[in-house]
């Protein structure tokens, strides 16, 4: 029995110091593709980063994509975390329009997300499942802040689950113009410039909706 226990304890603290390994692999790589773009983040690079060979990161990721699927992942959640509000509630627009203007500062994360995102099209892609989920919840979370800011029907008539995708492939597509042309394209004041309008909107007539 004393063996057992021992031997879960050793078992649960290999559990722990894996977990931190990922842990500080994910924040590697997020390092070195804001510092290298999509492309230049390889895996012997970040391998290099947390003292790894390329064959070691290979036992916490196998692939390259598998890593980067693992940082939009990690990315989400982080992102949540920090924008999470008491009582599980719904992000108003305006956290949208901040986490718009955070992804301003992050070129390489936004590159990484937009690169898989297109590849993920394509049949079998590792990322595929990974960007499907993700969009059933972001297009769920975004109807319930449109609901908050605006109830059963925005401007227009739509229901807050027929513009959430509306506002998701805003979001989404705006990052691509960026990406190609960033002195062209202000990410934040056109996603703001969006909010203000579906408000200036909401003030119209009550014939209009």
């Amino acid at each position: 029995m004393a063996e057992q226990r021992q031997s879960g304890r050793w078992g649960g603290g290999r559990e722990a110091r894996s977990e931190e390994r990922r842990e500080d692999i994910l924040r590697a790589a997020m390092a070195v593709i804001a510092e290298r773009g999509y492309r230049g983040a390889s895996l012997s690079a970040v391998a290099e980063r947390v003292g790894l060979t390329q064959q070691g990161l290979l036992h916490y990721f196998p692939t390259k994509a598998a890593l980067l699927v693992a940082v939009l992942e990690a990315r989400d959640e982080w992102d949540t975390q920090r924008a999470a509000k008491p009582g599980g509630e719904a992000w108003p627009l305006d956290l949208y329009a901040s986490l718009v203007e955070y992804n301003a500062t992050r070129q390489g994360i936004v590159q990484t997300f937009s690169a898989l995102l297109g590849e993920s099209v394509t049949e079998g892609h590792p990322a595929q499942e990974f960007f499907r989920h993700r969009y059933e919840v972001v297009r769920d979370d975004a109807a319930a802040a449109l609901r908050g800011e605006f109830g059963e029907r925005l401007p227009g008539g739509l229901t807050p689950e027929q513009a959430a995708p509306l506002l998701i492939a805003v979001m989404d597509g705006m990052q691509f113009q960026w990406l190609l042309d960033p002195e062209a394209v202000d990410m934040p004041a056109a996603f703001r410039a969006l909010v203000s309008l579906l408000r200036q909107g909401n003030q119209g007539p009550a014939t209009d909706r």
